[in-house]
């Protein structure tokens, strides 16, 4: 079996930041990254990620698959303009109000619309490090730029960061795997086990009866955030009250 020939993420780079070649002669490109981008977002946005190639796409435009090859080579190339498409917009963070706290909730909001609005952002955007254009670094930029007031060293300010990154991408995954008719079948076999098995589990059976798995009476999200943001000020407050002793014992 041949290898996979690997990619030039130059290539990657180039689309996402503008900075391809741009032909000098002949006709005018009628169309761009950007475009053929939006079209791909559109078609997976209404039929899912697996749902978009390079045909599908090129047909939105009435061409065929090659002409789009002319501006995008492949499809992985095509999923990071994607990407970069809905996250173009800095998040404004400023009407959250000062301090660190409120914008980086604001920030999490804003990120949990955004994989709200486009479900297969999730698979799109694999926890791993991948070639990112302008508008996701603005994204992280924007996040770190709320803690630096902060006492926090750059380290843990990128550690809170992933932190809540995380919070809201597993929130999505939760919201991706959700099926009503399939949870309600899960509730009633588990209820039926933990019947006959209570003695076995006897903190899960009064977890269970207790309301354990009941619908969260607060929003998930805002839950997560105060739970992470409860232990960033208390992370903070360390570091402050260190710098202060360190201060004092050096005056």
């Amino acid at each position: 079996m041949a290898k996979e020939k690997a990619r030039d993420l130059r290539t990657s780079v180039a689309l996402l930041w503008g900075e391809q070649d741009q032909p000098t002669r002949g006709p005018k490109p009628s169309l761009t990254p950007r475009r053929i981008a939006e079209a791909a977002v559109a078609l997976a946005d209404a039929e899912g990620l697996d749902a978009v190639s390079m045909n599908k796409v090129a047909a939105e435009f009435g061409v065929s698959a090659m002409a789009l090859y002319r501006y995008v080579p492949g499809k992985a190339e095509l999923v990071e303009l994607m990407v970069e498409a809905v996250s173009s917009e800095r998040p404004d963070l400023t009407a959250a109000g000062p301090g660190w706290r409120p914008r980086l909730e604001e920030w999490a909001r804003r990120s949990w619309a955004v994989y709200r609005a486009h479900p297969w952002l999730l698979a799109a955007t694999a926890m791993r490090r991948q070639v990112m254009g302008p508008g996701q670094l603005a994204w992280l930029d924007a996040a770190l730029a709320a803690m630096e007031p902060t006492a926090l060293t750059a380290a843990q300010r990128h550690q809170v960061f992933l932190l809540i990154v995380g919070l809201v991408r597993n929130l999505a995954q939760q919201r991706a795997d959700f099926d009503e008719d399939h949870n309600r079948e899960w509730n009633r076999l588990t209820g039926e086990l933990l019947d006959r098995h209570a003695d076995s589990f006897p903190a899960l059976t009064r977890a269970i009866a207790a309301g354990a798995f009941a619908p969260p009476p607060v929003d998930p999200l805002d839950f997560g955030l105060e739970r992470i943001l409860d232990g960033v000020q208390a992370l903070i407050d360390d570091a402050e009250g260190g710098a202060t002793a360190g201060g004092g014992a050096g005056a």
